[in-house]
């Protein structure tokens, strides 16, 4: 028999209601202004209280309402949920495009006779890639994301940044050998090869990981879609301003560029199909409690 309503109880009873809650793996929110409130707000995960409650009872909560209206409730669990999906993106995009990059150089060190990139191109791509990754807490959020509570999962994090790290390795080795075998580019055009590759796929993912559902079929917020075409035009401005020299970005041809395009394309295309595998696989595993 299952209990919706209990009236007329102890303040020790709803201490023990909301503690059975707990133990059945509910996350307890529990909304009390009065003195008889304190032990059940105490107890709860989450304790609210109103701004006209006794000062023990404002004292023991979490939150406090200032407002008479409990619309605030609901909005401030939708912008909660908002936060943490939006948290999520960016912990699966930079632990994902870390763990490939770090991979990738290692790999190179094994045949490469000259650094793949050297360290002021590095830093040159976080710099531009970090332009769209700080308007991400802005984003928008699917409405499917929003309808249930997220939960921290270490194991999927762990999970997402084995696979996508992977597809990101691959990705970059293809690249090292079509500038390096292929085209038998020496230090400067093949460094450069790699610094539009790696910038511009990093920038890519974003709109990928972003959202669970196609690509196509969720709206990004503005901030992320203009942050992240100014990176874009930056990115493959570079070796074509004057600051190239400096940076030692030249390209050698426009073979080079195509052939990095048609991987970005792939990239696309199999990052999304990987993407929508690993998170329906993610949902139908049950999860340990």
């Amino acid at each position: 028999m299952l209990t919706h309503v209990f009236s007329e109880i102890e303040p020790h009873q709803k201490e023990r209601i909301i503690k059975a809650l707990q133990q059945s793996h509910f996350t307890v929110a529990y909304l009390g202004d009065g003195i008889n409130d304190v032990a059940a707000i105490n107890a709860a995960d989450i304790g609210i209280s109103t701004n006209n409650a006794v000062d023990v009872a404002k004292e023991a909560a979490d939150f406090v309402f200032l407002e008479k209206d409990l619309a605030v409730l609901a909005d401030g669990v939708y912008e909660g949920r908002r936060s943490f999906a939006n948290s999520m993106k960016y912990i699966f995009i930079t632990t994902g495009a870390t763990f490939g990059n770090m991979l990738s150089v290692a790999c190179a060190s094994l045949f490469l006779p000259f650094l793949p990139m050297l360290p002021k191109q590095i830093l040159l791509t976080n710099l531009i890639t970090d332009l769209p990754f700080l308007t991400i807490a802005s984003d928008r959020v699917d409405d499917e994301q929003l309808m249930m509570p997220g939960k921290w999962n270490l194991k999927l994090i762990r999970n997402f940044m084995v696979i996508f790290g992977l597809h990101s390795t691959l990705f970059d080795l293809a690249t090292f050998y079509i500038l390096y075998y292929y085209f038998r580019l020496s230090e400067s055009p093949f460094q450069t090869g790699w610094f539009l590759e790696s910038a511009i796929t990093e920038i890519l993912i974003v709109f990928i990981v972003r959202t669970r559902k196609n690509i196509v079929k969720s709206r990004p917020g503005k901030l992320l879609i203009l942050a992240s075409v100014a990176a874009f035009l930056i990115a493959i401005g570079l070796p074509l301003s004057p600051f190239a020299e400096i940076l030692e970005l030249s390209v050698a041809h426009f073979a080079q560029v195509t052939a990095i395009m048609f991987l970005l394309l792939v990239y696309v295309i199999t990052g999304e199909w990987i993407k929508r595998w690993f998170f329906r696989r993610s949902q139908c595993k049950p999860e340990n409690t």
